[in-house]
Formats: C-alpha cells, structure tokens, sequence
C-alpha cells in the first residue's frame, strides 16, 4: 500500500509542530496532579451506566480535533453571536455525552478550579473510554487551551462523512496532517458505537458490495422510505459493539460495513492490504491506533496564552 507523505512545510502550514511541541504528558503534574484518577473515574462511571457512552466520548474528541484543531469548541453551546457546531450535519441528532463531559469538567473543578482546559478533558476521556471497553493504553499529551468560539461552518466541512469514497477520505486526513495510515487505524474506533439509519440507509438497499443476509438484517430496522426510522441505530461492529478490538476489520473483508465509508477501506483499493493486516494482527491495529490518536491529539492546539480555560465547557467565560 502506498501511503500518503507528509511535508514538514505542510505540518507547519496545519500549525502541527510548533504548538503540539509544547504539549507534555505531564503538564498538569504539579498544577492538578489528580486531574487523571478525576476523569478516569468519572467516564468509568459513565460507561458502566451505559456502555456505548464509550464510542460517544471518542468521537466527541474525534469531532472537536477535526474542526479548527483540538480546542474544546465543540462543546460550546450556541449564542447570540454565533451558530456552534453541535448544529452542524455531522453533530445534530448524532453527537452526545455533553452531559457526561459537563459531569466529568465538574469533578476536575472542584479538585482544581480554572485549571484544566475542556479540551484536554476531551482527550483524557478519549483514552479512557477505550481503556474501560478493552483498548489499549496511551500516556496523552495535555496542555490544550479552550477556543472562545465555534463554527458550524467548518464542523460541516471538515468533519469526514459516510458517503466520503476512498479518495476522500485519505484527502480528509491529509487535511489533517494524518496519513492514510492514521485514517485506517482512527477508522477502526468503528469497533464500538452505532450509527443512524439515514448515515446507512442507502448502502443497505443500493449498494452491491455488501453481505446480502448482513443488508437484510440491517433492513429490518432501516425502513426504505426517509423520514421513517431515521433515528433508528444499529451497531457498526456487530459482533462485539462495546468491545474495542480488531472485529471491525474482519467485518470488512466479508463486506459488512455497516457505512458507505467504511466499506471504502476494503473494496480493491489502496487500503485493503492494511485492512487484512489489521484483522489478523490485534497488536498491530492496537500500536497504530494509539499512534494515530496520539497525532490527531496534537493537530493545531491553542497553547500559551492563546484561548482560556473555560469554567463551564458549553459556554466562554
């Protein structure tokens, strides 16, 4: 597989480098030293109540990272003075566990008030939640400041969909600052979660490159007709939907993506070799998904004294 080259020109151009250089794994070691064991037992809690609140704490990390870099602003409520992105396509109806991060900003408050940025909420209880489903590890770099604001704009426009062909994809990323490599790896947070029926609805009846029994089975909780069900949800790995491991690349190799775009992974292009090596090597899949969270995390931090540390994450202070 050919993967995509990242010029050090273009990492400078995406602000990747220069600000992340300045995020630390021990940032907060001395200004909020039980800031880890604060989130972590918080999302543990959250997840035990509900454990698909696990995938939604990841993409929320995901969708924030995405949009104008790792800065929190996804979390802000709209205003008078701007649409935020939780309006946005790839957020409305989709996007949640804002209450669990508000509960989770809570606790981080009253053990250190003014301290901890949201966006660095966002990150540890990215890793945490796929540590409570079965994933692996990370040590996250911290040291994020919060954006004061939002744009719904940019969540439209930069945020990946489940229509996006192979191409697209991998431009996507590269947008990002993140390879191929990244998107496959980042891909496979699939493992966990569900979708709406209107992000697969057409793959499931149109599509030709699709398990005809998995189609079906999807069909009977997908209605045809839009506007019906388009709430309904299925789950993106079958098999093991709150399990984080490798199954959601076998699903591929026998075309059981549930999304257009996931599908797009395995379907005779450049990714399919990656595809079959992470099905069959756990281990591998495990150190390049941390290695790419590990990278999205840095994408054009807010650092310094750019931004603030938001006392409540919906809103600015």
């Amino acid at each position: 597989m050919a993967f995509l080259s990242v010029t050090l020109f273009s990492l400078l151009l995406l602000g990747i480098g220069s600000s992340s250089a300045q995020l630390s794994t021990n940032f907060y070691s001395s200004s909020c030293p039980h800031v880890l064991n604060t989130v972590e037992s918080v999302v543990k809690s959250a997840i035990e109540k509900e454990r698909r609140m696990g995938a939604s704490l990841l993409r929320l990390h995901f969708h924030d990272c995405f949009v104008n870099g790792c800065d929190g602003s996804l979390l802000l409520d709209d205003t008078s003075s701007f649409t935020g992105e939780k309006r946005a396509p790839p957020n409305l109806n989709s996007a949640r566990g804002f209450d669990v991060v508000d509960d989770i900003k809570s606790a981080v408050e009253r053990v250190c008030p003014g301290v901890v940025s949201c966006a660095d909420v966002l990150a540890i209880a990215a890793r945490d939640s796929v540590v409570s489903l079965g994933g692996p590890s990370w040590k996250v770099k911290l040291g994020r400041r919060d954006a004061r604001t939002a744009s719904q704009n940019a969540a439209t426009n930069s945020i990946p969909r489940p229509t996006f062909n192979l191409n697209n994809l991998i431009s996507s990323f590269q947008a990002q600052g993140l390879s191929a490599r990244d998107m496959v790896a980042l891909s496979g947070s699939h493992t966990i979660g569900q979708a709406r029926c209107t992000s697969f609805r057409n793959r499931i009846y149109n599509e030709t490159n699709i398990d005809r029994n998995f189609a079906r089975t999807k069909q009977g909780n997908c209605p045809r007709a839009s506007g019906s069900g388009d709430n309904n949800i299925a789950p993106l790995d079958i098999q093991t939907p709150t399990s984080f491991e490798n199954n959601y690349y076998k699903n591929l190799i026998n075309q059981r993506g549930l999304l257009h775009s996931d599908q797009e992974l395995f379907n005779g292009g450049s990714t399919d070799s990656l595809v079959r090596t992470y099905s069959n090597n756990p281990s591998t899949f495990n150190a390049d998904f941390v290695s790419a969270m590990i990278k999205m995390g840095d994408i054009r931090p807010l650092t310094g004294s750019n931004g603030e540390i938001r006392r409540n994450c919906r809103r600015t202070n």
